[in-house]
């Protein structure tokens, strides 16, 4: 795991609402890639500051999360047609408000926010501006720091919705979150326990253990024993009600085979290998979605339960490559992160 010296796993906090608008520029720096390659295809470059439309904002942004999703596409894997070069990588960051379209009445300048902007056609937040579309922002939790709400914005949408949306978690509740210390899952143990269920976190190594102890987790089990799924017997031995899959495989298979008839099993798309579905049980998937009522919601949850983001890595902008490393050959606890304004 990749860790700044300045950085705690689990971060402290602070904040205030609104700050003065940083100023603009004709050109920024930001990382591109001019073909589908390695890491080392991320090269920071001069680029133009892109222009707000009428419903978009223009953001300074602070800082970016760094997801799986940006190394897959920086290797090539393209959603639809074909992608323009340069291409800014970035689909979920934070910063304040520099500037509005016409069209904008949510947001004023000065307003911190978090966005999430999949394949964006302006360019993504590995950079020091970036304009999105005024519904794909939210104003930040007042519990959060500017680089926390930007290692946020997607997996606490992904997180948030997948237990209250889609599983439904009640309290009194048994469920399961599989894959726990990582991005969304670190985000899922606090909102499952949040909304009152009994909360069993399954990791992998004592210290993506003792992390989901740290962040709420009534139960953690490491994954990696021979004796796992005894453990999840043994913890829970009238079955479990819900889970949330954000890792596939034999293991995940194991303990699906302890879900209660009519029990609850949703994941994102893209965790593989997909939960087979089985019968007597209600498997479903779903993509994070992006909007003011699910902002505002985020933004309620998080400050009711004062979420915590766990950083496992945070590099300047011009270590994007660096980054990019640490997310493919380490197993990070929490969330990776650029820093590209302080």
């Amino acid at each position: 795991m990749h860790r700044s010296s300045t950085t705690a796993l689990v971060s402290p906090r602070k904040r205030s609402r609104r700050r003065a608008a940083p100023p603009t520029a004709q050109v920024m720096n930001a990382v591109a890639i001019d073909r589908f390659g390695p890491p080392s295809a991320l090269k920071v470059r001069p680029m133009e500051v892109p222009t707000p439309g009428p419903n978009e904002i223009l953001i300074a942004v602070s800082s970016a999360g760094v997801g799986i999703w940006d190394t897959e596409i920086r290797g090539g894997w393209w959603p639809e047609g074909k992608p323009k070069f340069p291409l800014v990588l970035g689909t979920d960051g934070a910063g304040i408000v520099a500037a509005k379209g016409a069209r904008v009445r949510r947001f004023a300048a000065g307003d911190r926010v978090w966005a999430y902007e999949f394949v964006n056609p302006k360019g993504g937040f590995y950079a020091e501006f970036v304009a999105v579309d005024a519904r794909h922002a939210g104003p930040i939790p007042e519990n959060l720091d500017l680089l926390e709400a930007g290692a946020a914005a997607v997996t606490g949408l992904t997180a948030f919705q997948g237990v209250h949306d889609h599983l439904r978690v009640r309290p009194d509740e048994t469920a399961l979150i599989f894959g726990a210390s990582g991005a969304v899952g670190s985000l899922a143990v606090q909102f499952a326990k949040h909304a009152g269920a009994a909360v069993i976190a399954v990791a992998r190594g004592d210290d993506a253990v003792a992390l989901v102890r740290k962040l709420g987790a009534d139960i953690a089990i490491d994954a990696s024993g021979d004796d796992f799924i005894d453990q999840l017997r043994e913890v829970a031995p009238d079955g479990i009600d819900a889970v949330l899959a954000l890792a596939g495989g034999d293991r995940l298979d194991a303990c699906l085979d302890l879900v209660r008839k009519g029990g609850r099993v949703t994941h994102p798309n893209g965790v593989e290998p997909a939960p087979r579905r089985r019968r007597n049980l209600h498997v479903t998937s779903y993509d994070a979605k992006a909007g003011p009522r699910q902002f505002a919601a985020l933004k309620a949850a998080a400050e009711e339960c004062r979420l915590q983001v766990p950083l496992g890595g945070v590099f300047p902008l011009d270590q994007a490559a660096r980054a990019h490393e640490a997310l493919e050959k380490d197993r990070v606890l929490g969330r990776i992160a650029l820093r590209i304004r302080r």
